[in-house]
């Protein structure tokens, strides 16, 4: 017999998230039914849900998941994010109305004009701008506009889509992650631990060096490989949406309608920052602005109303794939949810770890914590449910809070790359990337990440941190 030559191939993005979606119907059969009492709590300003420690209970009437819940959890996963799912089709529709008015194009031909022999730096300095939004006023949502300009600008700098989509997202992602002064982690989780707002500056600093050193040689080692074998980019030109040759951008010159209706794209982008940071906008009104970014560019050229809403549409059909997946992946928590599952996993891991050495404890906490986010995709909402079981755990253990507030942080922030309930999918949607192609891209980043924050967690404790 000859021996096998097939070589394993990731299943499709939707058939991946339906056999995870099954495997969570079939687990509210397997784990009983159970929850924490909550109470409602004032944290700086912002009444919160907190788990009271030691509260969790079985549930006698169990609610296990049947074919009809499996089947309609897909619906009421779209409902539950049709915010995000709305936002992912009219950014990617104006951005399609701006890319056909060609002032796109011009704008890349523009810059990369006035950048040649500096893209490097650019890069960093791109990175650098995420990175620091992330982490010092938990941005990410905020930069979902920026999202179409970075795949544009990492193929236009003859790279690829993946290229310039993982400066944003790896640029967010470690941000939030190794966060300085994020208020819906660091802020809140502190706050709930009863230590001192921002304290632990320093090493925090350290992670976000270390870790920004990681992604960007990550990112630029991805780009010297697609530079010197093309057929090495997991998203070829045919494949992005947006194919362009930077030798052709180049000669392209911008006009009075073009340099409109870059101010108009740039306004809406200031507009958004503004509003997020300081009005608590959400993706309601971040919607709205890109709506009217789009209208407002197409008016600048002339367009007819037909003509606005035939663009606006044929942009909203080109991103069905990514819109709808954000929907799709948030099946997994309604069914977990709906069968009472959740609390009962985040009790059970927490027994795992009480009564272990310091530094067990501490690694055993931030493996909790980056599997809890599958389950709780939100900084703050899972500060609120962990930190309080977490915290007395770790004193007992003779841990600091400072290390369990660190292993909350590195664990929560870096799997919001990694898991489909998070960020990462409505990132995928807007950029038109697979989740399988991200992950392809990633996981081998997230393993040497992984290492890097056990690292980090163990010399925490010696150092007693």
């Amino acid at each position: 017999m000859r021996p096998s030559t097939a070589k394993f191939k990731m299943p499709h993005t939707y058939v991946l998230l339906f056999y995870i979606v099954a495997a969570a119907c079939l687990l509210t059969w397997i784990i009983p039914a159970g929850e924490f009492q909550y109470q409602s709590v004032d944290v700086n300003g912002t009444m919160r849900k907190i788990v009271v420690p030691g509260s969790f209970r079985y549930l006698t009437d169990s609610s296990p998941v049947g074919v009809i819940g499996f089947f309609s959890s897909f619906q009421r996963g779209i409902i539950e994010v049709a915010d995000l799912v709305a936002l992912i089709f009219i950014v990617n529709a104006a951005f399609a109305v701006v890319i056909k008015t060609g002032s796109f194009e011009k704008m890349l031909g523009t810059l990369l004009r006035r950048l040649e022999g500096r893209e490097n730096i650019v890069v960093v300095i791109f990175y650098l701008f995420f990175a620091l939004g992330a982490s010092l006023f938990g941005m990410w949502n905020d930069f979902n506009g920026m999202i179409p300009i970075m795949v544009g600008v990492g193929v236009a700098m003859g790279y690829d889509a993946m290229f310039g989509f993982a400066v944003v997202m790896l640029g967010i992602g470690v941000g939030f992650a190794a966060a300085l002064t994020n208020p819906y982690t660091i802020v809140v989780a502190q706050s709930i631990a009863g230590i001192p707002l921002y304290s632990g500056f320093g090493v925090r600093a350290a992670i976000f060096v270390v870790f920004s050193a990681i992604a960007l040689w990550w990112i630029f080692r991805y780009g010297r490989q697609i530079k010197r074998d093309p057929s090495l980019s997991l998203v070829p030109r045919g494949e992005a949406l947006f194919s362009y040759d930077s030798g052709e951008l180049k000669k392209l010159t911008m006009g009075g309608r073009e340099s409109a209706s870059l101010a108009v794209i740039f306004a809406s982008l200031a507009l958004i920052f503004y509003g997020c940071l300081y009005r608590g906008w959400g993706n309601t009104q971040l919607t709205a602005v890109f709506l009217l970014m789009g209208i407002a560019v197409a008016v600048i050229f002339g367009w007819s109303a037909d003509k606005i809403a035939e663009e606006l549409l044929a942009g909203a059909r080109a991103i069905v794939f990514g819109a709808l997946i954000v929907g799709v992946a948030r099946a997994i928590l309604v069914v977990m949810r709906e069968g009472q599952i959740i609390d009962t996993i985040i009790n059970f891991m927490a027994n795992m770890i009480e009564g272990t050495p310091p530094i067990i404890a501490a690694e055993g906490m931030l493996f909790i914590q980056t599997f809890i986010n599958f389950a709780i995709p939100s900084g703050s909402g899972q500060a609120a449910t962990i930190i309080p079981i977490m915290a007395p755990l770790g004193d007992v253990a003779g841990l600091s809070r400072e290390v369990t507030v660190l292993a909350f942080q590195l664990g929560d922030g870096f799997s919001n790359l990694l898991w489909p309930t998070c960020g990462i999918a409505t990132g995928c949607g807007i950029a038109g990337i697979s989740l399988a192609k991200w992950w392809k891209f990633f996981l081998k980043l997230f393993g040497i990440m992984w290492l890097v924050m056990m690292l980090f967690v163990a010399a925490a404790v010696i150092m007693k941190f």
